[in-house]
């Protein structure tokens, strides 16, 4: 019997969704090089433990797989009831035994990457809501996956680097963190600023605009984990003032 393949013949669509399950491989195969007792150790997250990092990411892929629920059969079924219920479960999860918990995070992918799978090529388009409020596209959930694991890999602590990420991923980063400090400019006051990648070309400067902009440059892969609020490596201004904070991505 051939292997069941994705439903979907939208090859843009193919792609991301092998982008996110590479992501999903990456961040698993990081996982498993912790032993259990390292999991109680910080990670990269302000105030999360490793644990927190790994319940958080099997939390989201079920969060996830309830949209792809809502896409295929327009029964409105949101990621979280609350904000204080998503924390309350991460906080939860985070302390099941290490075995429960890495079995949380392969079955949730698991589950969502088979949603995906037979999700037709209309049902991509139906619109459903992220935990922000945001009305999207239900394909826009292969994205919110995407970056999710990708990143909290590198939040583990555990010898992932944005270095190691895909370019097409770092430069979509770049992308998706500029548009977001664009559209909320004007309400919450954000400065002007120039991300001036070293390692692209120069068409591939992203800009917030305004006057006297802040030019950040690097390599893309280092303002990438600037622009996310992971810390600067490498990442200078070009007139040598003082490295701004980055506004908040999400």
């Amino acid at each position: 019997m051939p292997a069941r393949t994705d439903r979907t013949t939208d090859p843009g669509l193919r792609a991301a969704l092998l982008l996110a399950r590479r992501g999903q491989a990456y961040f698993s195969r990081t996982l498993n090089e912790l032993r259990d007792e390292r999991l109680d150790a910080p990670s990269l997250v302000p105030g999360w433990t490793r644990r927190h990092v790994v319940a958080h990411v099997g939390l989201n892929a079920r969060a996830l797989t309830r949209l792809t629920t809502w896409a295929a059969t327009g029964v409105e079924t949101p990621m979280y009831a609350s904000p204080a219920e998503r924390d309350a479960e991460i906080e939860m999860a985070a302390t099941l035994p290490a075995r429960a918990l890495r079995h949380l995070s392969a079955h949730a992918a698991v589950h969502l990457d088979v949603e995906w799978r037979d999700l037709p090529d209309e049902a991509w388009s139906a619109t459903v809501r992220t935990a922000l409020g945001r009305e999207v596209p239900a394909r826009e959930t292969v994205w919110m996956r995407t970056r999710e694991v990708w990143i909290h890999a590198v939040d583990l602590d555990a010898g992932g680097s944005f270095r190691q990420l895909p370019a097409e991923l770092v430069d979509a980063l770049l992308d998706d963190v500029v548009g977001a400090w664009t559209r909320r400019q004007a309400d919450e006051g954000l400065p002007a600023l120039v991300l001036e990648p070293t390692d692209r070309p120069a068409a591939s400067r992203r800009s917030v605009p305004g006057e006297r902009a802040a030019v950040v440059r690097g390599r893309a892969a280092d303002l990438a984990q600037w622009a996310t609020g992971r810390g600067a490596v490498d990442v200078t201004t070009a007139d040598g003032v003082p490295l701004p904070a980055p506004p908040r991505w999400l």
